[in-house]
């Protein structure tokens, strides 16, 4: 029986290209380099608002994204970039994938466990969730630099655990990438795939007990596991 739930943050909580387009073509420009080589390093097409399959910012640390960026950034240093990336991906406008209040309280009225492990920072992560008015709902957060790792790695959905008393196989990991299904079966927990991020249908179902279409319809999948 499933007693607790973990969400992937971008891509699954949060519309990804709807969220995360506009900021990045505002802040690439602020960076005071190349706009465009710093658009290629990232697969970022400024254009269209969104990211190539193979972008470190789709399923990436924001480490990784900076790696990518410092080449063309002789100015900056890697941690003042990474800070500046942190304020700025912060203050980004995230737009939610469906009404996120009303789905978690109802989770939580089932007395279910709510977690949220990102590959982005803690700190934005949190500022995400408390603009939205929904950081209460959580019982863990975890980003990459929360010392559990980063996902396609397990420790953040362990220690979810850990914080929770829930074994493993009572818990179920909501994501939108592959890396989020990496981690829910290494961690031993079901997986359910999202299309609300970048990646395909036919990328999740290998690695999905279910590809829904968003986190709405959630509640219908676990409802038929009860």
């Amino acid at each position: 029986m499933i007693r607790g739930v973990i969400f992937d943050k971008d891509g699954t909580l949060f519309d990804f290209h709807a969220s995360w387009g506009a900021w990045a073509a505002g802040f690439l420009a602020s960076l005071g380099g190349d706009t465009a080589a710093l658009a290629r390093a990232i697969a970022f097409n400024p254009d269209t608002g969104r990211f190539a399959p193979q972008s470190p910012a789709i399923a990436g640390t924001p480490a990784q994204i900076a790696d990518a960026l410092l080449p063309h950034l002789p100015h900056m240093t890697r941690p003042d970039l990474l800070a500046v990336m942190n304020r700025s991906a912060a203050a980004a406008q995230m737009i939610a994938a469906v009404p996120l209040a009303d789905l978690l309280d109802g989770l939580r009225a089932h007395g279910l466990c709510l977690g949220l492990v990102t590959n982005d920072a803690e700190a934005p992560a949190r500022a995400h969730l408390g603009r939205h008015a929904i950081i209460d709902r959580f019982d863990f957060i975890a980003g990459f630099d929360s010392g559990f790792g980063a996902k396609p790695q397990a420790g953040q959905l362990l220690a979810f655990c850990a914080a929770t008393g829930l074994d493993p196989e009572a818990v179920v990991m909501v994501g939108d990438s592959t890396h989020d299904l990496h981690a829910g079966r290494i961690a031993g927990m079901a997986t359910i795939g999202v299309l609300t991020g970048p990646a395909l249908r036919e990328e999740l179902q290998p690695l999905a007990d279910a590809v829904l279409d968003h986190i709405g319809q959630l509640p219908a999948w676990l409802a038929e596991k009860t």
